[in-house]
């Protein structure tokens, strides 16, 4: 087997969210995953107690700085990043060897953004979204499903767990729930990670300030710098 011998471009660049957002490409691209933009997402509770999920990366914006996100507000991550508003997300591929890890700021997405989201997603998850009270107990799965029915019927669509098989769009207008939308993290540190020979793996970190501007954040100058394995 040949040894993986890429390296993290020197001298590094000033931006590192370019570079991400190509990673993500490429790794799109290559079909290395079902889903290449699946990332881990950490929060913590008012306790300082960590918890960790996997989200999809849905926008990688160099221009702006953030990446977004989507879930159920009401959630466990919803109630954490409500209480503490800074979170840290890691993306990995294996098979291109390479890791890409993000911390920093979240603010919710506009209701324009999370409506227009909301829309282009399968009518199946629409209803799911509405018909689940997520992280929350239920007694049963068919407590879920008898759940999950009666929204369909509410909004006059075809129970989408009726059937295994993947039923057309019914062309019916499922609105937004106002508890689920998005997120966008305000990246304030990135970490890449290039596995290398001997464990010689490639590593940098890149790290700016965030000032508050316009309901989000803007971005400094990045600081970039070398890290051993």
């Amino acid at each position: 087997m040949a040894l993986h011998k890429e390296h993290l471009p020197d001298p590094l660049p000033a931006e590192p969210l370019a570079l991400v957002a190509q990673w993500l490409s490429q790794a799109a691209r290559a079909n290395v995953q079902p889903n290449a933009n699946a990332m881990v997402l950490a929060t913590v509770n008012a306790e300082g107690a960590p918890s960790a999920r996997v989200v999809l990366c849905k926008e990688i914006r160099p221009d702006t700085g953030y990446i977004t996100f989507f879930t159920n507000y009401q959630s466990r991550k919803g109630a954490e990043l409500s209480g503490n508003a800074r979170a840290a997300a890691v993306m990995y591929w294996d098979v291109l060897h390479r890791q890409v890890r993000l911390e920093g700021v979240v603010t919710p997405t506009t209701a324009a953004e999370s409506d227009a989201y909301f829309a282009s997603r399968a009518w199946q998850s629409r209803v799911g979204a509405w018909a689940s009270r997520q992280s929350t107990p239920i007694a049963s799965r068919s407590e879920l499903e008898r759940a999950t029915e009666e929204t369909a019927r509410r909004f006059g669509v075809p129970s989408p767990t009726a059937s295994d098989d993947v039923a057309p769009d019914p062309g019916v207008a499922i609105p937004r729930p106002p508890h689920w939308g998005g997120y966008h993290l305000w990246v304030q540190a990135v970490e890449l990670w290039v596995e290398g020979v001997a464990r010689l793996h490639d590593r940098a970190r890149w790290t700016r300030s965030l000032t508050p501007a316009g309901g989000g954040f803007s971005g400094g100058a990045w600081s970039a710098t070398r890290l051993q394995p």
